[in-house]
């Protein structure tokens, strides 16, 4: 319960929303407490007129009349306090997003690297959907709920003590039945709660992978898996459910049992002319006015218990520590000249895991180097710590003498541009994609950006130039043309130091000689770390380190290190070597070519 409270508290700005609902279900409810007593007063006429044998024609009318204005009223006043609930409902939709997504976006890339997206995703839409619900359904029944018991026992008292003892005790009982299924129940939605979320991540993943799957032809394994998470959670609903509507028949024959008493009790007193007709029928009205309100709690109970399971999952990622915090009154990172240096760096993604053992090197300004190793010896990791998407075990970095970690890191992303192996673009146009680097970047800018990455060629030609929508992820586009946006982007952000995560082993000949080309011109007078995938990449950097073992095996220009024996030494040797061999060789260090 605190979780939800918690999240109301989010919300707490919403207040005249909510006082405005509440004040309109307040109205709604002294509407629907007048017609008992029109119908009395009715009902007494009608009595009254058969007994005496003068038709009262024209009260008879007004009474009907006063049934319309108050059934209009009530009509009124709900479409109105429904009108402030679904404005609420939606500013509290986007509260709770704005929340989650912030958060998210703090969080260190290693939570990235354990979630799925599409449970990521699923989270919030079930959390938002439920507190929302329960929101709506609280604000429109509670105090309209309250209210209307309230002035109900009130009213039934001024008849019948006795009567409205009877009616008091019903609630405390309802509410004590009640609680005794909530824990187990939790429980069980908790459990399809974490069904529902693997499903969906697995569904987002599948949808963004289609192509893999349908060349693979495993359509029929995913959908197995799919429906497998959701046949779970119908078994649970199997019990979950049973045991509720078990509980609630018990509940409900206690209650029967009351409201036996009550009828039985209120029949027996108009028998024996302790009320009259009108008042027996008021009497009857107001009891169902009572009743509809308890056995409606059942649902109200259902809304809150799903609301209190999902802002658990909301609360367990949003109490999810950032992990790397900016050090108060961190300054911005201002580089001047671009040297770079691990100083005996230790990293491992897991405990008792060690990725990087005391790497120590320096990457002197404007220098590029390569890093070559077989897979798993840390080349990606020293570029991830570098940015700042995880921190060392031991060890520090610094850029022109200053550590990483004293700095904001919003001014150190800045100062690194990065382009990755897998060419990442968002949906939206070129133009947005170039941009990505420099929002309010010009057209003279974009256009400049796009020429020094050997991209404008081919954008003028696409249907609508740089406002072509590309797809998700750039489906619309060739691997070269994608790389070539990726690296406009990162010239048109101009900053000192670039990552390259080289990206040319799968593209033809001519893409990638576009591609080369680019990248020459982006690494020009920038301190550059390269993770290369080909050897002629290799070849022109000014000092290579090769990685063994998690900790650096050689460093130096490609000449020193082709006489040393050691890793690139080898890696040139494979050229001489028969293609199947070199080929299976150069795949343990994600080297595809020459």
């Amino acid at each position: 319960m605190k979780h939800l409270i918690k999240v109301l508290g989010y919300a707490r700005n919403l207040w005249p929303y909510y006082v405005g609902v509440t004040f309109f279900t307040v109205l709604m409810s002294l509407s629907a407490l007048a017609i008992p007593f029109v119908i009395k007063a009715a009902t007494d006429l009608v009595v009254r007129s058969i007994q005496t044998g003068q038709p009262d024609v024209a009260g008879a009318i007004f009474f009907a009349l006063m049934l319309l204005v108050v059934d209009i009223f009530g009509t009124i006043v709900t479409n109105i306090g429904g009108y402030f609930g679904d404005v609420m409902s939606a500013k509290m939709k986007k509260q709770l997003s704005e929340r989650y997504y912030t958060h998210l976006l703090k969080l260190p890339q290693g939570y990235y690297d354990k979630e799925l997206t599409g449970t990521i995703i699923n989270r919030l839409n079930r959390t938002i959907f439920e507190v929302t619900q329960f929101m709506n359904a609280f604000a429109n029944n509670f105090f309209q709920m309250l209210l209307t018991v309230v002035l109900t026992i009130i009213i039934i008292w001024t008849y019948s003590w006795e009567l409205a003892i009877l009616i008091l005790i019903l609630y405390p009982l309802f509410m004590w039945l009640t609680t005794l299924t909530s824990k187990k129940w939790q429980h069980w939605q908790d459990a399809k709660n974490h069904e529902t979320d693997l499903a969906s991540g697995r569904f987002a993943e599948v949808i963004s992978q289609i192509r893999v799957v349908k060349s693979f032809v495993q359509e029929n394994l995913e959908f197995r898996h799919f429906e497998r998470k959701f046949q779970n959670t119908i078994n649970i609903t199997y019990q979950q459910s049973r045991y509720w509507h078990s509980m609630d028949v018990i509940r409900r024959t206690v209650l029967n049992i009351i409201f036996f008493a009550i009828f039985a009790y209120l029949f027996v007193n108009t028998v024996e002319e302790r009320f009259t007709i009108g008042e027996m029928v008021l009497l009857i009205q107001l009891i169902g006015l009572v009743r509809m309100p308890i056995f409606s709690m059942s649902f109200l109970v259902d809304q809150t218990q799903k609301a209190i399971s999902g802002c658990r999952d909301y609360f367990r990622v949003m109490e999810t520590k950032p992990g790397i915090i900016d050090k108060s009154h961190a300054p911005a990172l201002e580089v001047t000249r671009g040297e770079v240096k691990f100083d005996t760096v230790t990293f491992g993604y897991n405990d008792g895991e060690t990725v990087l053992d005391r790497v120590s090197f320096v990457v002197n300004p404007g220098e590029k180097i390569a890093l070559v190793g077989e897979s798993g010896q840390g080349k990606t990791t020293i570029t991830s710590l570098l940015m700042r998407l995880y921190e060392p075990d031991k060890g520090d970095i610094m850029i022109d003498d200053i550590s990483i970690a004293s700095v904001r890191q919003t001014s150190l992303r800045d100062a690194i541009a990065a382009v990755f192996q897998d060419a990442a673009l968002f949906s939206g146009t070129v133009r947005e994609n170039i941009s990505y680097a420099k929002p309010h970047a010009t057209e003279a800018q974009i256009i400049k950006a796009a020429k020094a990455a050997n991209a404008y060629d081919f954008i003028k030609t696409l249907p609508s130039g740089f406002d072509t929508e590309i797809g998700e992820r750039g489906l619309k586009l060739s691997g070269g043309q994608k790389q070539r946006i990726a690296i406009a982007r990162a010239i048109l952000k101009d900053a000192p130091i670039l990552v390259l995560d080289e990206a040319t082993s799968s593209l033809d000949s001519k893409a990638e000689k576009l591609v080369q080309e680019a990248l020459s011109r982006l690494m020009e007078g920038r301190t550059t770390l390269i993770i290369a995938h080909r050897l002629s990449t290799i070849a022109h950097v000014d000092r290579i380190i090769t990685l063994k073992g998690g900790r650096i095996d050689e460093e130096g220009t490609p000449e020193q290190l082709a006489a040393t024996g050691g890793i690139y030494s080898e890696l040139l040797a494979l050229q001489a070597d028969t293609p199947e061999i070199a080929k299976k060789r150069l795949k343990k260090f994600d080297i595809s070519g020459y």
